[in-house]
């Protein structure tokens, strides 16, 4: 019998107003009902007095040495006083509007009350009588006003005794056998009905495992349905003509880039669909990655095409690009928004025909104007600025392309597991050779003065000098005066040497580009901004970046601003100023000083932070686990990870009668991560 269509009807006592409170807990059938999980348990081991902590919830035995006594005060409440004989002491015990409890208390006879511990009246506020033979610990759920705890432990035990014996185990035996895990009903009455903390800590261990491991199975599911659907096409590149451009470059790959570049071709050549994330660090060298590839699609008889969030990263892309390829005949084509229709038309003309090989574009790139004649590789920069749609009109612009998405934003293990999972994720953890490591420094206000020397140094010395303050989401207006008095600051110390600018989030984009334009120009020598500098922004002159009320701004976010400095060949600088509030803040002023390393901060943010605040656009794809910790169980998700990649890739073992209860959960359950993009 499938436990997810048998009724909760199906149990005593359960009518229509019991059931519309269940399912108001996401409990909608028998299996959500016995996978519905207590978060912590009470230990019932009786306590010493002497190891008795106040205020702590602890299991008392002993004799009732008085009758009890219940008192009645105001409408409906009650108080139960009695006194039990603990280790040769005697102790009060009281219990609140629970006057039926007075029949549990006989004199001279055993008895076992749970309750909270005062040390100073050497007293018990009782919440419950124990059977006094029961060693076991107690299971706490989640529950609402809709439902008591009570309620919902009674239907849980008579749900089990009725159909203990029709759960059927998912994870296949030698999975199991492999890492010591429970089956399925161990698993259940291990975490429901635990005789001590142990037996309910090893069943949640194999919970934790069928968790992960569902999910993962659910996303190499939809990964080879794709690839079924999806068939990519198959680039054929000149192998030749790639090696040489390579060895001809100015510089030498690193061995992450190289790395990074067979697992791209290697996925071009091959007749599965590509959809890969490719995640490095600031300055990591993700450009030229994407140079390479796209140079392959058009040796193999398709056009390429990248798209970027904004015209100056596209601009910035277009120079290098065709600076890079112009000795190879190579012909490339900038198509952004503020082009004449005329210059659009011509561009969008020679798109169409297969003149242009490699077009670099911003949102232009799929207005309907916009025809390819073979688009067979698209990358897509900073691909979190795109929402679904946008990146799915870029691709329905070839016959199924391969897709390269690339973030500056390191992503921790964890999200890359989960809410990437569907993609293959090539990660460059190495920076160019001869790269200076930003020196970062944290500062209180009050030493501000020694900022002041140390920009106008930097300033004589032919530096450009970032200065950031936070935005404040409240007031957009007291946003802008925080820059305004920064700016006038700045103005008063520097502005008959120098030129300074400001950049603020009421600006117009055409006049926020123009500013950076005007910075990357070397015509501002301080640029004052309210608004995150531009992921991507190349400024190499610029080597200082100063940013006030630091503690406002998560780890990943800081080091993102950082990483606008330290793309030239002097030495670079990040000048924190903050006053933290809490230990919270402190410790990040503290991490962010002593590593420059974008992966080992992901990772530390994600842990302080929580998945939420990083995860942006993406985040509702965020599974919410029921038992595990994406976070604090890394390791667990890791090997889950690992061995549903394996099973799936092994035909003739995804569909031999062991995995036929898993493939039949998978296929019912997680259909709706076909809704992942």
């Amino acid at each position: 019998m499938d436990l997810r269509k048998a009724s909760l009807a199906e149990l005593p006592g359960v009518g229509p107003k019991k059931l519309e409170a269940l399912q108001s807990l996401g409990i909608n059938n028998i299996y959500d009902l016995l996978f519905y999980f207590p978060f912590r348990y009470e230990d019932m081991q009786a306590k010493s007095l002497d190891d008795a902590a106040d205020q702590e919830k602890i299991l008392l035995k002993g004799v009732v040495a008085s009758e009890p006594v219940v008192a009645r005060f105001g409408y409906k409440k009650t108080r139960l006083n009695v006194r039990i004989l603990v280790d040769n002491e005697s102790i009060m015990v009281t219990f609140f509007n629970q006057p039926w409890l007075k029949d549990k208390f006989e004199t001279g006879t055993d008895v076992a009350v749970y309750g909270k511990w005062n040390e100073n009246r050497r007293s018990l506020m009782g919440m419950k009588v124990i059977d006094v033979h029961d060693n076991s610990v107690d299971s706490v759920y989640s529950v609402n006003k809709n439902i008591h705890q009570k309620t919902l432990i009674n239907l849980i035990k008579v749900a089990y005794e009725k159909y203990h014996d029709q759960i059927d185990t998912i994870v296949p035996a030698y999975i199991r056998t492999k890492y010591k895990l429970l089956d399925d009903v161990q698993i259940v009455s291990g975490i429901h009905f635990p005789k001590t903390q142990e037996q309910g800590d090893e069943a949640r261990r194999s919970a934790k495992f069928r968790e992960f491991f569902l999910f993962q199975c659910g996303l190499q599911s939809i990964k080879r349905s794709d690839e079924q659907k999806n068939v990519g096409i198959v680039e054929k590149y000149d192998h030749n003509f790639i090696d040489k451009f390579i060895a001809g470059l100015p510089f030498k790959l690193t061995e992450a880039q190289d790395r990074v570049v067979k697992e791209i071709l290697s996925d071009m050549e091959s007749t599965h669909h590509m959809n890969r994330l490719l995640q490095g660090d600031v300055g990591s060298g993700k450009t030229i990655v994407s140079v390479i590839a796209m140079l392959a699609a058009v040796t193999a008889g398709y056009q390429a095409a990248i798209m970027a969030p904004t015209e100056i990263l596209a601009q910035q892309h277009f120079d290098k690009i065709s600076k890079l390829l112009a000795p190879l005949h190579i012909r490339t084509a900038l198509l952004t928004g503020s082009l004449t229709k005329k210059e659009h038309d011509f561009i969008a003309g020679d798109i169409e025909n297969g003149k242009t090989n490699i077009v670099v574009g911003t949102h232009a790139l799929i207005q309907d104007s916009v025809d390819f004649k073979e688009l067979g590789f698209i990358v897509i920069d900073e691909q979190h600025r795109f929402g679904v749609n946008q990146r799915k009109a870029l691709r329905e612009k070839g016959q199924n392309p391969d897709v390269l998405a690339m973030t500056a934003t390191p992503i921790p293990r964890t999200l890359a597991i989960t809410t990437y999972g569907d993609m293959d994720v090539s990660r460059i953890d190495q920076l160019p050779a001869g790269r200076k490591k930003v020196e970062t420094y944290w500062i209180r206000s009050q030493k501000i003065e020694q900022m002041y020397h140390f920009v106008t140094k930097e300033l004589n010395g032919g530096a450009q000098v970032y200065v950031v303050t936070p935005l404040i989401s409240e007031s957009e207006t007291m946003d802008l005066k925080n820059a305004e008095l920064i700016y006038d600051k700045f103005t008063e110390l520097f502005g008959k040497k120098y030129h300074i600018g400001l950049l603020h989030g009421q600006m117009p984009n055409d006049q926020k580009e123009s500013v950076m334009k005007d910075f990357s120009d070397k015509k501002i020598d301080v640029l004052v901004s309210t608004t995150v500098i531009e992921v991507g922004v190349d400024v190499p002159n610029a080597s200082v970046m100063v940013i006030y009320d630091a503690n406002r701004f998560g780890l990943s976010q800081l080091h993102q601003l950082r990483g606008r400095v330290g793309r030239g060949e002097k030495q670079s600088y990040c000048i924190l100023i903050a006053d933290p509030k809490n230990e919270s803040a402190t410790e990040r002023m503290k991490i962010l000083t002593s590593t420059n390393d974008g992966f080992i901060l992901a990772e530390e943010d994600l842990k302080m932070r929580g998945a939420g605040d990083l995860l942006g656009n993406r985040q509702s794809g965020l599974p919410e686990f029921k038992v595990g910790n994406p976070v604090n169980d890394i390791n667990i998700l890791e090997v889950a990870q690992e061995e549903a990649s394996r099973l799936y890739e092994d035909e003739k073992l995804i569909n031999s009668p062991e995995t036929k209860a898993l493939k039949s959960f998978i296929n019912d359950e997680y259909e709706q991560l076909n809704n992942f993009d």
